[in-house]
Parts: structure tokens; sequence; C-alpha cells
């Protein structure tokens, strides 16, 4: 079935006397709806070439569903409307007769039983036999999804359907924070049906998060902001359909019968709401910031009154770019019985400044490390999310855990001497480590083109300093391999990095490092490079561990932790892996590692290979097809760690996998 099929299905339902009910279909403080068309307008004439808008307070979606012909993502905090979310704007094929005859089914409920929603909800803000039927059809939902009768689309179609039954008879005025006193209660429960469009962009994604704590997570064009303005908390104003939505029975209490809401309240319904606001736009990644925000300001009474004010809104816009606002007159949907005059709903449109040279810069790791990520470090930087801790299970030259926004890091990495070496350059200064990197230069007689010249040495910079650092080269490797200080270890280990080929490090089956003589030697460049690296690690706290990620104790992180991995790819060949030390079996320990940082809340992140010179990796592929992980392309590209590469204009499919 095409859209076109759906779209004639929904008339044929609708002139067959079927109520089919739209996304703008429910009461709901703050609703967007009859602004879409004012939203949609400013943002294509202010914003150039929108081709992913992300709505991170998305509610009911109205705003999102206006933009539902690109790449739209969705988030919202009551778990209620995330579902509703994937039933407009998932990707996902239906059935539309299965829809249709279910809803017809559940119309036909006429039930007296004694379930959950009766026991808690009767003769409050539905009859008790309709809270009898609710229980029922809610049940029936929960239990069709369970036996995998129906799909994920299809089981969020059929329960918004009946949120959207449920709130069009609520003995409410408009929301649940209480229920109106001696009234009859007749009005029966009947469900719409909802035949939402197909052919949805396939990137599509929709988040039940709290909006600062993922919003770093995501790149957009637009980032459209629509959070609460007043002291008036959702989790409050629709906690029964919170309930129904989640069907996990708690407790409830008080006059208005509702749950522990605890874990669903905003910072935005508080004083803390401009901070919250200043936090989240500091962390958006986004070319455009759109805000909307009516002008309550002390209009109404102290619940209803904006808790940011416009000044406050434009100082923290006003960091990110410049600010312009746009104005419609808007009677807002408070509690049903406003008579407030003058109302306005703003559009604060922001165009990010693009970010200064400092900004974006990149650090690198000191040494080349093969497989290093520091040409792909702009495209991971936007994937990898401010948190407390980092964990960089196979640190290696340690270029991606210098650039991640992190209280703390722990780079790891099974290889002691490379874990040692960083230790010293990290830990010494860079001026200490160039004066002892010449004492050892002049020790063995290796070049020192720096303060000398090429001319000095007779060579030209193309055939380089190779010929002339040969013997002295080989003199210090073997020196560095019988050395057992472990300090003059890693001096010497840095010094056979810098003089070594392509700057890299390779140690055989004994441990000892075996690398060729290279081209270079201490030049400017590579001093540079070690002064801005100890410079960011001197700003960051962190730690340096040397072990398998297989003795990683999980929990002795953060939950806010991150686990990034960058192990050697098992179909692609490298200086550290021609042994074969990684291998299938490796491979499978690292997914179920990951697996178990899932299992407990905390997040990873994975650099790997899918596919390489006509070679897939099974195993990877396997275990992205089992799970619902986040699968992110990159664009791979390295100067030198495919040196030994044959067809190197065969594909390479690098990718990020995240569980967030």
């Amino acid at each position: 079935m095409v859209q076109a099929d759906i779209e004639q299905f929904r008339r044929d339902l609708k002139n067959d006397g079927v109520r089919v009910a739209g996304i703008n279909n429910r009461r709901y403080l703050g609703n967007k709806h009859s602004l879409t068309q004012f939203i949609r307008e400013t943002i294509h004439r202010e914003c150039d070439d929108v081709r992913h808008l992300v709505d991170i307070f998305a509610g009911t979606g109205s705003v999102a569903h206006a933009f539902r012909d690109i790449q739209v993502t969705t988030n919202d905090l009551l778990f209620s409307n995330y579902v509703s979310h994937i039933a407009w704007f998932f990707d996902g094929d239906y059935r539309p007769g299965l829809i249709v005859e279910s809803i017809r089914l559940f119309n036909d409920v006429e039930s007296s039983e004694n379930n959950y929603v009766r026991e808690n909800f009767a003769d409050t803000y539905f009859s008790a036999d309709v809270c009898s039927a609710i229980g029922e059809i809610r049940e029936a939902i929960h239990q069709v999804w369970v036996d995998k009768l129906v799909t994920k689309r299809e089981a969020a179609i059929l329960l918004t359907s009946l949120i959207y039954g449920m709130d069009r008879i609520a003995n409410t005025v408009g929301h649940y924070d209480a229920y109106r006193r001696n009234v009859e209660l007749s009005r029966e429960l009947v469900l719409p049906v909802l035949i939402p469009d197909i052919q949805l962009d396939h990137r599509n994604k929709i988040f039940n998060q709290d909006a600062n704590a993922l919003v770093s997570s995501l790149a957009c064009d637009v980032l459209y902001l629509d959070p609460p303005y007043n002291s008036r908390q959702y989790s409050d104003a629709y906690h029964l359909l919170e309930n129904i939505a989640r069907w996990q029975k708690p407790e409830v209490f008080g006059v208005a019968r509702k749950m522990d809401r605890t874990s669903i309240k905003s910072d935005y319904n508080t004083r803390s709401a401009p901070e919250a606001l200043r936090d989240l736009v500091n962390k958006a990644n986004a070319r455009y910031i759109v805000l909307s925000y009516n002008n309550m300001a002390d209009k109404g009474n102290g619940r209803s009154n904006a808790k940011i004010s416009d000044s406050e809104i434009l100082a923290i816009l006003a960091t990110k770019g410049k600010v312009s606002v746009f104005e419609t007159a808007y009677k807002s949907f408070s509690t049903g019985k406003s008579r407030l005059t003058g109302n306005t709903e703003r559009l604060f449109v922001c165009k990010v400044a693009a970010q200064t040279d400092s900004q974006k810069s990149i650090v690198k790791s000191p040494i080349n490390y093969i497989g290093g990520k520091g040409k792909l470090m702009p495209q991971l930087q936007p994937l990898l999310p401010p948190v407390r801790e980092f964990v960089d299970v196979f640190a290696g030259g340690c270029t991606v855990g210098a650039n991640v926004q992190a209280k703390k890091v722990f780079f790891n990495d099974v290889n002691e001497p490379l874990v040692d070496l960083m230790k010293y350059l990290t830990s010494t200064p860079p001026a200490e480590v160039e004066h002892d990197v010449d004492q050892v230069v002049a020790e063995f007689g290796l070049t020192d083109s720096f303060h000398n010249s090429y001319e000095y040495y007779g060579v030209h910079s193309s055939s380089g300093l190779a010929s002339l650092n040969k013997e002295p080269y080989v003199r210090l490797r073997s020196a560095y391999n019988n050395e057992v200080d472990l300090t003059r270890r890693a001096l010497y280990l840095y010094v056979l990095v810098i003089f070594g080929f392509n700057n890299q490090l390779r140690f055989n089956s004994k441990g000892d490092f075996n690398l060729p003589v290279g081209k270079r030697d201490f030049n400017s460049k590579m001093r540079r490079k070690l002064s801005l690296f100890y410079e960011r690690l001197a700003s960051v706290e962190h730690e340096f561990l040397a072990k398998d990620f297989t003795k990683l104790d999980i929990s002795r992180y953060d939950l806010d932790a991150l686990f990034y991995c960058d192990p050697p790819y098992l179909i692609t060949q490298a200086t550290y892996n021609e042994r074969g030390a990684w291998n299938e079996q490796r491979e499978s320990e690292l997914l179920h590692f990951l697996d178990k940082v899932h299992d407990s809340g905390r997040r990873f992140a994975l650099s790997n290979v899918l596919e390489s010179k006509g070679a897939v990796n099974v195993v990877l592929a396997q275990w992205m097809r089992e799970r619902e992980y986040s699968l992110h392309h990159l664009n791979y590209g390295y100067s030198n760690s495919n040196y030994q590469r044959k067809n190197k204009d065969s594909p390479t499919l690098e990718v990020l996998v995240t569980n967030y």
C-alpha cells in the first residue's frame, strides 16, 4: 500500500460515517496546531535549506506533523505523547484493516469488570462502566503486543486511539488536575480510527527523554523549542493518560487520583527554567534554533505566568547567534476559561553563528597511532554527547578522549608500554619533554633538523633523514628493549616514535619494539602536537588504565558515563593486529561487554568497520540485526593506516554504533 491508497482509505472511512481522527484531535495545554502555518512559513522564510527538524518538546506532535515532508525527530518527557509520536511519525508499515477492525471490537466492549481502572477511577473522570471498558481495552492492547500479534506501530496506533477517545469524553476542563463534581457521567467511550501516513522519512527518530539530556546527541538544521511556559506541570495535567499509556498500574492517591510523577517533572515549570534553557541552548547542535514562547508574562495568575522573561530568552539565544522575533495573535488554551486579550505567540529565530577556529579545533595525539581518529573527530564529536565520565576503552593515542566534553576521562589500553608513554607525555611539561628528547638525540647521534636544517645534513625534505638515522635508531631501539627503568623506557619509546616509520608503534611477540626508521625527526610539527595535547589534557581530569576490556568494572563508573570503543578491526589489517590477536571470539566478547554496558543503564559508542575490500564483519552485522542500537555512517579516510592496501579504491564502510 502506498500513500495515495492510505489517503483514499481514509476518505472512504469518512464517507461511511466512521470517525477518523487527526493529530489535532486532542485537548492539550499549549497545543500549537492553530499556529503550525505561522511556524512553518516563518521557518521556511528565515531558515535556509531545512532538511531535518528536531521538535524536542513535541507534545501532541502537531508542529512536527507540519514538517512531515522532511526528516523529523520528536521527543517528549511524557510516554503518552511518545506513543502518539510512534503512531504518527514512525516510518513503519501497518495494516489499516486491522486497525479498523480492532477499533470496531473495542467500541463494542461493554464491561462492569472490577479491573485496575474501575477500582481507582470509577465515577471521577469517567463513569464506573466506562472505566471498566478502558481497563479491558488497555489490557487487550497490552496482550496483543506481548503475544506479537501487532507491530510496534500498530500497538501505538491502537493505544493512541484509546487516549484520544478517553480525552474526548473526560469529565475535566481539558486536563486532569481535577474533575468536576456532581455531574452526570453518561457519555460513552468511542475510540476514533487513526489512519496515519506511510512513506515517511526513514530517518525519523522518536525519543522519550529529558530534553536537556538528549539535545547534545542530536544534530539538525532546525531545533524547534516549545518548552512549558508556566508552573503547570504536564505530568500533573495528564497523569491519568500517562498512567494508562505506561500501564504499570501504580498506586494512586489524593482526590485527583494521581500516581507518583517525580521522574517526569520538568525544570521548565520551576524557577530553574531560565537555567535549564541556557543549558539546552548551550548544548544544541543546530544551524537554527527556533523557540516558541507566548507573552503571558504577568497577565494571568501566578501559575499561568511565564517562567522565562523575554530579556532572558534573548540573552540566552544571543550566545549562539543573531536573534530575530516574529509574532502573531493567539488565544492560548490554559484552563479553558481564559478571558485574557492581546495574547501573542512569538517565534524567536536564532541563526547560529559559525564556530570559531578555536572552537572547531581538534587536538591530535602526539603519536601517530594506527587507526587514530584525528580525521574522523569532526564527525564523531556531534555523536559523542557531554558526559560526567568518558571511558576510552581502547584509547590508543588518546585522540578521541582528548576531544570530548567530559568531567573526567579514563584512558584505557591493554598495551602497557603505550599507557606508560601517554602517562609520561601528559604528566611532564612539554618544555621538559623536549629537553629530554634533545638529550637522547644528542646521546645517540640522531639528526636535529629543528635546530639545524635539512641543508645542514645535505639532504632534501622529499628524501628525508632515514639514511642518516638508521644506525643510531637501531642502537636506540636496542637500548629501549633492554631498559628497565619505566620513565627512561617511556622517554626512549617516544623518541623511537618520533624517528620511526610514520611515527607509529609496533611490538613483536616478545614485547620488543620493532618498527623501522622513518624519514622525519623531532621537527616543529611534532613539538607543536606535543604542546597542544599536553595543554588539552591538563584542562580535564583524567586517569590512565592498562586493562583488558573484559576486566573493566562497569559498575565503578558513573551512570552518566559513556564507554567508547575503538577496537582492532576484525576485517582490516593493522600493525597492532598483524598476528591475529583480535579474532571473532574477541569481537564477540566485546559486543557482549557492550550489551552489559547497555543493560547497566550506561551509554556506549562503538567505532568499527562493517565492510572493507569486499569483506563483511559478519559478527558485527549479526549483532546489529538482533539489537535496536543506532547506526551512524562515517566518511572513512586515513592517510597512513592502510599503506599496505593494494586496492585503495575499494569501499570501506566505517560506522559508529550507539545505544542512545
